[in-house]
């Protein structure tokens, strides 16, 4: 089949096809660069209400419902839940293990019961 031919019937350029005639691997796809988020004036806040929690006994930590109504009632942030959900969900996990108490992994071998 020529060139022309897989053009029309694949619906691209010259340049694609002659990509994908000279590699049978495709290019890997870029990596965007992160975007700005509304959160990123508020992240300091929030990574110190999740550092402050680490000492906290565990019925005295935010919820994510608490750090969003502290976020919008005392700094005026104009955020929604979901995105501070999502934020703290990430967040927490991280700052345990830059803390240094996250909890160990630990995985018992699957070996098969004797009967």
């Amino acid at each position: 089949m020529s060139m022309r031919e897989l053009e029309r019937k694949n619906g691209v350029t010259w340049r694609m096809v002659r990509k994908a005639l000279d590699s049978s691997w495709p290019e890997p796809r870029k990596k965007l660069p992160p975007r700005a988020t509304t959160l990123d004036p508020y992240q300091a806040v929030i990574d110190g209400i999740l550092r402050a929690d680490l000492d906290a006994p565990r019925k005295q930590r935010h919820t994510v419902t608490r750090i969003f109504h502290r976020l919008v009632d005392e700094h005026g942030a104009d955020v929604s839940y979901g995105v501070v959900r999502y934020d703290v969900a990430s967040r927490r996990p991280e700052i345990l293990v830059e803390s240094g108490k996250a909890p160990l992994e630990a995985s018992s071998p699957s070996a098969p019961k004797p009967l």
